[in-house]
């Protein structure tokens, strides 16, 4: 019996990928990552419990090549991590020609490194899976880091941000945007616990510039847009500007575009044109990133139709920090 979707499809270059460790099987993997006592499997389901077999098997074979490897910091695991995720993209998918497993690692590697201060779910309230992506980043990456990553969620809807703050248990961060003076000041602040989690701000913005300024007060430097509710009125608008402001005041800004593929949603093209045809939302995002995946932020089969895993993007995102961070601890108590 196949161990995951589409199997005779993935393995392979999967096999190709872990010869190179001198890692005979699949299933190696998962004993290689077991007696370094990590339990991949369980972790990655945990984050997104709706996510795929492929997804659970992806990260055990990017853990096993990590201990293979000998990264003993979660930083270089991440990278390594990238390594298994890309090969599991399907030859010749949209997922495959963007690279996005190994984009993945990178961008878990940088959440990782000392030199980001704050991550951003841009329109992240929108989707359960952004809030799934930020527990397992506030839960694990500060493990690891000297100082501590801060991690923040900025979307359309000042009450929709209470709500997901109050069911995840993050802080609520309430703002009024002053259009006279071109200032957003904080009104209001509640957190709904009193762990890691309290340590996400959530944000509910009322349009773009609001939102481009909520950036500024929490100094993003890395983010990650959704392309749910509103991608075209919100959070490809907030991220290009954000990042138009950031180049010309000469500060970094690294911006990926979640989302995005063949026929996705508010297509300018005719959909017959099929691979041809950008939509409007993966348009725009390849305006503004420095890396695109490929597939929905929080919808697992959508990712998988791309031709990676079945996960969706933001909870990828966690799920790339805390099995990284896993390998280091393991490094560190000897296991490998």
């Amino acid at each position: 019996m196949a161990l995951f979707e589409s199997y005779e499809r993935r393995e392979k270059q999967i096999l190709a990928k872990l010869a190179e460790y001198e890692i005979g099987s699949i299933e190696e993997c998962a004993d290689i990552t077991k007696a370094a006592g990590i339990d991949v499997y369980k972790m990655v389901e945990n984050i997104q419990p709706i996510c795929f077999e492929n997804a659970k098997w992806a990260y055990t074979v990017g853990a096993a090549i990590a201990i293979k490897k000998d990264c003993r910091k979660a930083d270089k695991a991440a990278a390594a991590i990238g390594e298994g995720l890309q090969s599991f993209c399907i030859p010749g998918s949209v997922a495959d020609q963007r690279k996005v497993g190994l984009g993945h690692g990178n961008l878990g590697k940088m959440l990782l490194e000392e030199d980001t201060e704050c991550f951003c779910f841009l329109a992240g309230h929108e989707s359960f899976a952004a809030a799934e992506g930020a527990i397992g980043i506030a839960e694990q990456a500060n493990k690891v880091r000297k100082n501590p990553l801060r991690v923040i969620l900025n979307g359309l809807g000042k009450d929709a941000a209470q709500i997901i703050s109050r069911i995840n248990g993050f802080t609520y961060v309430e703002t009024d945007m002053d259009y006279h003076s071109g200032e957003v000041k904080e009104v209001f602040r509640k957190s709904y616990s009193d762990g890691l989690r309290a340590k996400v701000n959530c944000y509910g913005a009322n349009d773009v510039t609001e939102g481009v300024a909520i950036m500024w007060k929490e100094n993003v430097d890395v983010s990650i847009t959704g392309n749910s509710t509103n991608p075209t009125r919100f959070q490809h608008p907030v991220a290009g500007t954000y990042k138009k402001e950031r180049l010309e005041a000469g500060k970094k800004y690294f911006s990926v575009a979640s989302g995005g593929g063949t026929g996705r949603t508010l297509h300018p093209d005719n959909m017959a044109a099929g691979p041809a045809s950008y939509g409007m939302t993966d348009t725009m995002g390849r305006m503004h990133s420095d890396a695109q995946f490929a597939g929905s932020s929080s919808v697992p089969a959508h990712v998988e139709m791309m031709g990676l895993i079945g996960a969706g993007n933001n909870p990828m995102v966690g799920m790339t920090v805390a099995v990284s961070v896993a390998v280091e601890e393991a490094a560190k108590a000897g296991k490998f």
